[in-house]
């Protein structure tokens, strides 16, 4: 079992994880190891301290290089679940399930809220993992969400598990191969169904019979991701301190609301560092 969870690879989440390394704690890091594509892709930022006025390339690479130098490794799986039972977290990712005695949040800021009906169905046949339910739906139909072709092998992996795959992306470069395989030219509006989903409504008004409903994105909405986890609107609810409701599990970064800058995540990760020291040492 790890002392800290973090989720996120971003500037809060890095902040965090070095503070956390140096005082020799064990980290679980979920997140891709290019760390920050928000960073990444950033022109010019000229309001990170020391930094002076840097390209986000360059400055998201002195972020990777950083993290290698202390010999931090990422784990690059999407984390679905984070459940607390008896004093320790479970968190499932792509079909694995970790231990933590404690959690961040570093997530970034998560805009979509989802289609009505996802939230309500998840588990009774709405699911973000290809590989952790695809088997359930062995001969059957499925709408599925993919956010970009990073996720293309996991509906490459669904179209050969079901019989019919009926697929939205907003990425029309997206090329995923099959017969069974149908592009849908207008994006999936809902999930509606009772006790398990039926069909998927699309924005044009039609309604598609489906057995099951796939959502491959970056992120899940901390509704999701956290049962039980205070909102105000898309943001986690922290105190000064960057604790959320559930004992130990804190969160930092945009997540946590505006402004959104990098001093400020990488300033509430180091204080969630802290916290989450103070934390662990009251459960030892």
């Amino acid at each position: 079992m790890f002392d800290v969870a973090i989720i996120g690879t971003g500037p809060a989440g890095l902040s965090a994880a070095i503070t956390l390394k140096m005082r020799e704690k064990s980290v679980l890091w979920f997140g891709p190891a290019d760390m920050s594509a928000k960073v990444e892709k950033a022109e010019k930022i000229a309001n990170y301290p020391g930094a002076g006025v840097i390209g986000g390339r360059e400055l998201n690479g002195r972020f990777r290089a950083h993290a290698q130098e202390l010999g931090l490794e990422t784990v690059d799986r999407l984390v679905t679940t984070v459940t607390k039972t008896g004093g320790r977290f479970m968190l499932l990712a792509e079909n694995e399930v970790y231990e933590a005695r404690s959690v961040l949040l570093a997530t970034g800021v998560v805009t979509s809220r989802g289609v009505p009906g996802e939230a309500e169905l998840l588990g009774r046949g709405v699911s973000y993992c290809a590989t952790c339910d695809g088997m359930f739906y062995r001969g059957k139909a499925i709408a599925v969400y993919c956010a970009g072709s990073r996720y293309a092998h996991e509906v490459e992996y669904l179209a050969d598990v079901a019989s019919k795959v009926y697929l939205y992306s907003p990425e029309r470069e997206l090329t995923v191969g099959g017969e069974n395989v149908e592009r849908l030219g207008s994006p999936i509006a809902g999930v509606e169904g009772h006790d398990r989903v039926e069909s998927v409504r699309l924005g044009d008004g039609r309604e598609i019979p489906v057995d099951g409903a796939f959502f491959l994105r970056s992120a899940i909405s901390p509704a999701s991701l956290v049962p039980g986890l205070a909102l105000d609107g898309p943001h986690i609810v922290v105190d000064r301190q960057l604790r959320t409701g559930i004992e130990g599990c804190f969160a930092a970064g945009d997540c946590t609301g505006r402004p959104y800058q990098i001093a400020k995540a990488v300033g509430e990760g180091n204080v969630a560092a802290h916290q989450i020291l103070e934390y662990l040492a009251g459960t030892l």
